[in-house]
């Protein structure tokens, strides 16, 4: 027997059809208001059986009292914050970035979307081999995969390794900076520009010695903890974990 659940405010829920998945903020004309992460609202009829709670069926009933908007919360991405939602169970689909400092990262600002959506990030060593991977990844129509590339620029060696990827099913994009650390904001670390390093010399280690810092694993504690928001970070990285996240959640 499919369960009767109560349509109350911020209740996460997907529709079966679409897989359009928002909570919960009103309804109208009989039919239930799903907002989603990015803000957009779609209206559902409530039809028996007609919504996933947790990847099970339920029909959705308006609760004798119907819900009163309640002051929107955003995450550090700057999406509508759900409260009180259990983690989605993952995915197929993944995300992948090129290192640990990577996923650190998209965590400190995408974590609660992710999690939302059951998207799971896993680092890479590099991405050198990366057509490799990714065919031992077995990409498909429900097993998507989605790369952050650091550096992906036109006649850069990123570049050219992307392009041996040709899956349908899988989105490479990333951003214009040498690494990560770069697509902070310099102001978020009160510096007016990140430091130039030499040809030839690891770029990691030029900058810390030009900020005079001992060591890089200092550098990278200080600059993950000047980071709460998507307001820190710069335009290219945004995008791109958009994009990525948009691809591997896209209803098959």
């Amino acid at each position: 027997m499919i369960p009767e659940v109560d349509a109350e405010t911020d209740l996460v829920v997907e529709d079966a059809d679409s897989g359009f998945c928002g909570a919960v903020v009103g309804f109208e004309s009989g039919a239930v208001v799903l907002e989603d992460r990015h803000g957009k609202r779609r209206n559902f009829p409530l039809r028996p059986a007609a919504f996933l709670l947790d990847g099970r069926p339920v029909t959705l009933r308006r609760p004798v009292r119907a819900p009163v908007p309640a002051a929107r919360r955003r995450t550090a991405s700057g999406s509508i914050a759900v409260d009180g939602v259990r983690a989605r169970v993952a995915r197929a689909s993944r995300i992948w970035v090129e290192g640990v400092h990577d996923a650190a990262l998209v965590e400190r600002i995408w974590g609660d979307d992710l999690r939302i959506e059951g998207v799971v990030v896993e680092p890479l060593e590099g991405i050198d081999d990366l057509d490799a991977a990714v065919r031992d990844f077995g990409p498909a129509p429900h097993r998507r995969l989605g790369v952050l590339v650091d550096h992906l620029v036109p006649g850069s060696k990123e570049s050219r390794i992307v392009a041996r990827v040709t899956s349908p099913h899988v989105l490479v994009t990333g951003h214009p900076y040498v690494d990560v650390w770069q697509a902070v904001k310099p102001a978020a670390l009160g510096i007016r520009a990140w430091p130039v390093v030499p040809p030839g010399r690891p770029w990691k280690e030029g900058v810390c010695a030009a900020l005079g810092v001992a060591e890089p694993a200092d550098m990278w504690r200080h600059i993950l903890s000047r980071v709460n928001t998507y307001a820190e970070v710069e335009t290219p990285l945004i995008n791109a974990m958009e994009r990525l996240i948009d691809f591997v959640t896209e209803p098959v």
